[in-house]
């Protein structure tokens, strides 16, 4: 059995869907850390596009936000925010969408906007961003979020960004270029749509994982799918460069910030 935590298990499923070369818009935090954690295993010429306009970066330790200096300095190139949009989102350039969020439906749509009603809110998130372009336009979008009946839940607070709608092919009829979320990368294991309705179902669990602990974390009956696999286990070459990440990024962001003399 792996010492593996289950941050780490997501984290290491997450990367492995990314193949080397393709386009990846990164989100920051664990989609961040699992975008990094490809280019630094097997996919070492993965294109890493954050919304502040960094192309092809390779930042050394993970960033704090999209304008988190290590972006730029390691970036192939910078561009215009704007720009990133119209002409390498919109324009279909964009293999990969990597997301979070603080609640998700049956069909995959997500809220970062708000907690409870909009008006008056129990919690006022950081709002939509650039998700909704993301998922509207990549090819396919993988979301990784752990897995409570608070977040995986029957009825969003809000929609912010679009999965499948409605499912059942709401999606297909959207005026939407992109797939749409191929997988769900949650803490018990993975979640991807059925083939005719769109809903989520269980695919796949980790070392530990079972079918009831899914269930109980899910707000909505969750369909499993006819196989359900186990994610093979991190692997040693995996966990030890995930965690010098880390390690690496803790250093970085406990070294006291030193402005300059006006």
């Amino acid at each position: 059995m792996t010492d593996a935590t289950r941050d780490e298990w997501m984290t290491v499923a997450a990367a492995r869907m990314l193949r080397d070369r393709c386009v990846c818009f990164v989100g920051i935090g664990l989609p961040s850390a699992a975008c990094n954690l490809a280019r630094l295993t097997h996919a070492p010429d993965i294109v890493l596009i954050y919304e502040s306009g960094t192309i092809g970066t390779k930042p050394d330790v993970l960033p704090l936000s999209i304008g988190d200096g290590e972006l730029a300095e390691t970036a192939a190139f910078v561009v215009p925010m704007p720009d990133v949009f119209a002409y390498y989102l919109q324009a279909g350039r964009v293999d990969v969408g990597f997301l979070g969020a603080a609640q998700i439906d049956r069909f995959g749509n997500l809220n970062s906007t708000v907690i409870g009603d909009y008006e008056a809110p129990s919690t006022r998130l950081p709002g939509a961003g650039g998700a909704p372009e993301i998922a509207a336009h990549a090819r396919e979008t993988f979301v990784m979020l752990k897995a409570t009946p608070r977040s995986f839940v029957g009825q969003l607070d809000f929609r912010t960004t679009a999965g499948f709608g409605r499912g059942h092919g709401d999606r297909a009829r959207s005026a939407a270029h992109g797939g749409g979320p191929r997988a769900v990368i949650t803490d018990f294991g993975l979640l991807a749509p059925h083939a005719t309705t769109d809903e989520l179902q269980l695919t796949a669990l980790f070392e530990g994982a079972t079918i009831d602990e899914a269930r109980k974390a899910v707000g909505w009956p969750l369909g499993i799918a006819d196989e359900v696999t186990q994610v093979p286990a991190p692997t040693a070459h995996e966990l030890d460069t995930l965690r010098a990440l880390h390690a690496r990024t803790r250093q970085a962001h406990a070294q006291p910030v030193v402005l300059p003399t006006p």
